[in-house]
């Protein structure tokens, strides 16, 4: 197995654990933030989605899903697009609210599948490039791919977490 092999079996993993995670709460409880500092579901998976469609869409100079294919107006959150949602408040986590609970599949589903077709058009010589000198060290296309993977991962899992709290399984 190569590494973009590897990639996308995390993050088949990761949308499998949101899915199982989501199907067993309401919608309700879905947008339910625990505490203050805990994100809901929905939250999670949305963040989760769009973290991938940043750093994919930067890497392979796209234009944002979040913008090209309307997500930002289907969802119609009281954020701005450029929203930096890594640094949400509780009070901005907040207003990642929806009611149709098909929404945050959606664009999660899109998210990943996008994530999935740029790893299968690498080959593993391209993930050493360096890809961002504002870091020191420089960050190579495998290192934020393993970074935006890795963050899917971990609020995949603290979406199972927070299901927990909120629902008590």
């Amino acid at each position: 197995m190569d590494n973009t092999q590897f990639a996308r079996e995390m993050l088949d993993r990761a949308q499998e654990r949101f899915e199982d995670t989501f199907d067993q709460m309401t919608t309700e409880e879905a947008n339910t933030m625990p505490a203050p500092l805990i994100k809901s579901v929905v939250w999670l998976m949305w963040h989760t989605a769009r973290e991938l469609d940043m750093q994919i869409s930067d890497m392979n100079g796209t234009e944002y899903l979040w913008t090209s294919k309307g997500w930002s107006e289907k969802f119609a959150l009281d954020l701005p697009d450029d929203t930096e949602d890594y640094r949400h408040t509780p009070d901005e986590a907040a207003k990642v609210v929806v009611s149709d609970r098909q929404l945050v599949l959606d664009y999660l589903a899109d998210s990943i599948a996008f994530t999935q077709e740029y790893l299968t058009t690498l080959d593993e010589r391209s993930l050493d490039d360096v890809i961002d000198t504002n870091w020191d060290p420089p960050v190579t296309r495998q290192v934020r791919l393993i970074s935006a993977i890795d963050d899917a991962v971990m609020h995949s899992g603290q979406a199972v977490y927070t299901r927990r709290l909120v629902i008590g399984k």
